[in-house]
């Protein structure tokens, strides 16, 4: 026998293994499925999330390959444009560089650098989790033949109207000079103000006191609103105010969008500095008035007395000027919505700057259809609602960002800022007849990342060249992704893919849930409760652990209390779980909820599992060896188990196919720790034991033993590999059989295990007659390792047969010293007595236990119980403690309560029992 588990010895050696013998690389001629990984970022690290998208993912590989599917789990990374310039450029500061000084060939030499070395360190995390990726088939979103398809579709789309250069209102990061797209914009309540405007009405002398939380934007104001219906201002509707400081006349328009309930009911219309106002401009014919510069300073379009300021600094000045003029009316704290970049941090501002942008109501009609006829299902099905809101609402797409890492945009431009697109500088002079001499200057900006994401399941596969890999895997089968990019790559996939390939990219979509910690809170750096999924893995000591979480703060003020909480949670660091027992944690969370709590106590349960597994594993091993066995007979015992066994196949085939890796796992675990080792493998020790035993019966037990531990591992297999390639070796060399590993080896069939109704109604007897005496142990604080004698009365003849025929097995399994049968139970006294139907067991405790003695210890436990409940009685009865308590104190109070309540029921209950013996 081995020594005990230890996955830090078994998982890297299997792991290296398996990808130097090919065995990730699609096989066999089955059916195909495909799965394409949503490709992290090369800056990335692992993180839960992360981790639990793998898990998922390489279950479902692993399920299928294991199901003779010919199967691809397509790998690849993003090239992340913003946040690899950021990560590259603050390598170049500490070497005293910069990008500019660098020019853009030389930096961008620096990112191709920088990405050979260090940006794969992703990938070397998602093997040590065991992701089965056909790693040899990896791809980068900058590779040439990515990139190819890129610009291709770029070109196509321009030449179909379908691709555009237009001004429009942008998320712009000052700091970062570059567009953001929504989901790099952050948005929390933040404390601020509400400051109230005079704007003088035009030819009058009274005015209209406009609020605002952002004072320095009405230098570009081309409107005043109101609501139509607002009988405050009706009469002002088609008038006109004069802009304060700007000397600007503007006018009073009517619009539903206004709320009369907010401020004044009179808002200050910035088209060029707000996306509502914006709208409103256009349905208004306002013009849009930009204020800013790409650093959020004020341009030329405003005053010359604010112009080259600071945006926060115009403000403070805008505001001494208005209330000089006697134009401030007030200002009062205000509570509201900012948006940060979610990499700078900074403020982002709405800017109208010229973009690209892609027209996508036209490719947005078919993949609508594309989910309301099936074609696309997503899982759970009401995420479909959340698609077609978006999509029925769906807005140009603004691909263009500036920056240096990334698809350049094959635009051209000539001296006279004509444009023209095509793949390369050479194919526009050609397509568009302009002579070797015409300067060209390519447009400086780069595709959005999400573009070339977009392309990702086919352009992964080959597109566009005619590969095999194309022919046999698109449309692939699931997309597994979080529902927060629902709108920023699943749609834009399903788009791309009809116009590209003709046919949908996947045909489900599994939506899953985004990891929280214990209590429930989002996972953040500022937080302090981000947990690194290697560490849960390998272990990592509390100074390690502090330097991770406190370490590049942006707030430092905060490191000391995540050090406090760390600490507290941590007290030793964290101790190594292993793989296993991490991504069985992951599938018994895969819910198919929108949020997922972790709990550290679940991978220690499951680490537990692992060992359970492992040293059940031992036992087989050592009750079997590799000499053929004659002949098999099986005993209810052999039969019960494969008949659970079947039922158990069916649970895991069915979770699996409906994406329920919770099912699964939970129908896993309770198959193989109470089930198998609970309760088979017990009644198999009494039966090896047995010296009256026939050989028949032996060689069944024993060939079952092995069967069903094979098949166990093999259905483990998917969610735990690593112990399961172990244990699977063991008994494959145990037992002589011929297999390299478990991972392509076939997934348990129904049809090898036969469902038996007779044998679970005998072990369902077992059971209960085991299950009752061990009550009696617990309710009477017998020592488990104590024999009992058992009386049975009134037993009927099917009780007695069943008794005659197990004796053995309940004598083991119980902790008995005999049992027998008497005629008349009342003439017993001093037992503790349980009913199984009509038949009664019953434990004499006359010189087992001190009766007099246990009753006064009962009766002490009362009292207590009594006591706790009588205080909480009265503070939850307290008028003062219910007012001024917090809720949570309250909520646990009256848990408590709860508690004393049934500790008390329990303990009457014990000395009602005992008085009856008595």
């Amino acid at each position: 026998m081995k020594s005990g588990y230890q996955p830090d010895k078994i998982e890297s050696k299997h792991y290296q293994r398996w990808e130097k013998e090919n065995y990730f690389v699609p096989t066999g001629d089955g059916s195909n499925y495909c799965i394409v990984i949503p490709p992290p970022n090369i800056t990335g690290t692992l993180h839960m999330g992360h981790a639990f998208q793998i898990t998922i993912m390489d279950a479902l590989t692993r399920y299928h390959r294991m199901g003779a599917y010919k199967t691809l789990w397509q790998p690849g990374t993003d090239h992340a444009g913003i946040s690899t310039e950021m990560v590259v450029e603050r390598l170049l500061n500490t070497e005293n560089k910069t990008k500019k000084e660098l020019g853009r060939d030389a930096f961008v030499k620096h990112v191709w650098a920088w990405k050979k070395h260090s940006g794969n360190r992703i990938s070397e995390q998602m093997r040590r989790l065991g992701a089965s990726l056909d790693w040899s088939r990896e791809r980068f979103t900058m590779d040439p033949g990515l990139s190819r398809a890129v610009i291709r579709v770029f070109v196509q789309l321009y030449e179909e109207d379908l691709i555009y250069r237009g001004k429009r209102l942008v998320h712009w990061d000052p700091k970062l000079h570059t567009v953001l797209s929504d989901l790099e914009v952050l948005t929390n309540e933040e404390q601020g103000k509400l400051w109230r405007l005079r704007y003088p009405l035009a030819k009058s002398d009274n005015y209209l006191v406009v609020a605002t939380t952002r004072p320095e934007t009405m230098l570009g104001d081309t409107a005043v609103a109101v609501h139509p219906k607002d009988t405050r201002y009706s009469h002002l509707i088609g008038t006109k105010v004069e802009l304060p400081l700007v000397n600007r006349i503007i006018p009073i328009i009517a619009d539903d969008y206004v709320d009369p309930e907010f401020g004044t009911g009179c808002v200050k219309i910035t088209p060029a500095h707000d996306f509502n106002d914006y709208e409103l401009g256009v349905r208004h014919g306002l013009a849009a008035i930009n204020i800013f510069d790409k650093n959020a300073h004020i341009n030329d379009s405003a005053p010359e007395r604010y112009m080259g300021l600071d945006r926060f600094e115009a403000r403070k000045r805008i505001v001494e000027d208005l209330d000089k003029a006697g134009l401030l009316d007030g200002i009062k704290k205000h509570t509201l919505m900012v948006p940060r970049g979610d990499r700078s941090g900074v403020i982002v501002e709405p800017f109208l700057t010229d973009q690209w942008y892609v027209r996508t109501e036209p490719l947005a009609k078919a993949a609508i259809e594309a989910v309301e006829s099936g074609n696309v299902r997503f899982v759970p099905e009401s995420w479909s609602k959340t698609y077609f809101e978006w999509m029925r609402n769906i807005q140009d797409w603004c691909i263009s960002r500036q920056l240096w890492w990334g698809h350049r945009i094959p635009a051209w431009y000539d001296p006279d800022g004509n444009v023209y697109i095509a793949h390369d500088e050479a194919e526009v002079r050609k397509k568009y007849d302009l002579a070797d001499s015409l300067p060209l200057h390519q447009d400086e900006d780069v595709l959005d990342t999400w573009f070339s994401s977009a392309l990702w399941p086919f352009s992964t596969l080959g597109w566009p060249e005619d590969t095999p890999e194309l022919s046999n895997f698109y449309p692939t089968t699931v997309l597994v992704t979080g529902f927060d990019i629902i709108f920023f790559w699943v749609a834009r996939m399903i788009m791309m893919g009809i116009k590209f390939m003709g046919k949908v990219p996947f045909r489900e979509v599994y939506v899953h849930g985004l990891i929280r910690d214990h209590a429930g809170q989002k996972m953040s750096k500022t937080k302090g409760n981000v947990i690194d999924p290697i560490d849960i893995i390998d272990g990592v000591k509390l100074k390690t652990l502090l330097t991770k979480r406190t370490e590049g703060l942006m707030q430092q003020h905060l490191a000391a209390d995540i050090e406090k909480a760390t600490r507290k949670e941590f007290p030793d660091g964290i101790s190594p779980f292993g793989a296993d027992a991490l991504r069985f944690t992951f599938a018994s969370l895969a819910t198919g909820g929108r949020d997922v709590n972790f709990d550290f106590g679940r991978v220690e349960g499951y680490r537990n599992f692992c060992n359970k597994l492992w040293n059940a594993s031992q036992y087989v091993f050592f009750n079997t060896s590799k000499q053929e066995l004659g002949h098999l007979e099986l005993t209810a015992a052999d039969r019960w188990i494969r008949s659970q066994f079947r039922k158990t196949i069916e649970k895991v085939n069915t979770a699996f196919h409906c994406y329920r890796l919770d099912l699964a796992a939970s129908a896993l675990y309770d198959f193989t720790w109470h089930e198998f080792c609970d309760w088979y493998l017990e009644l198999t020790k009494s039966s090896l034991k047995n010296p009256d035993a026939n050989e028949a019966q032996l060689n069944g037990t024993k060939a079952t033993l092995v069967e069903i531990l094979g098949a166990l591992l093999r259905l483990l297999h998917p969610i735990m590999p690593f112990i399961t390639e172990e244990l699977w070796l063991d008994l494959c060399e145990r037992t002589d059989k011929k297999s390299d590993t478990i991972m392509i080896e076939a997934i348990p069939s129904t049809k090898d295990f036969a469902s038996d109704a007779k044998a679970e109604a005998e072990l369902d007897w077992i059971k209960e007659f085991v299950s009752s005496i061990r009550q009696i142990r617990g309710e009477m604080r017998l020592n488990p390792s104590q024999v009992l004698p058992v009386k049975v009365s009134n037993a009927q003849a099917d009780d007695r047969a069943r008794i005659e025929k197990f004796k053995v097995h309940l004598i083991s399994l119980a902790k008995l010293e005999s049992i027998e049968f008497v005629e008349n139970a009342d003439a017993i006294s001093g037992t503790a007595t349980s009913l199984m139907g009509k038949m009664r067991l019953l434990i004499p405790l006359v010189g087992i236990i001190n009766l007099e003695d246990e009753r006064n210890r009962l009766k002490k436990q009362r009292n207590q119980a009594e006591e706790n409940l009588e205080k909480c009685r009265k503070k939850l009865e307290n008028a003062q403690f219910l007012k001024n308590a917090p809720e949570d104190v309250v909520t646990k109070e009256h848990k408590k309560r709860v508690k004393f309540i049934q500790r008390l029921e329990q303990l009457n209950n014990q000395l009602t029992m005992l008085d009856e013996i008595i």
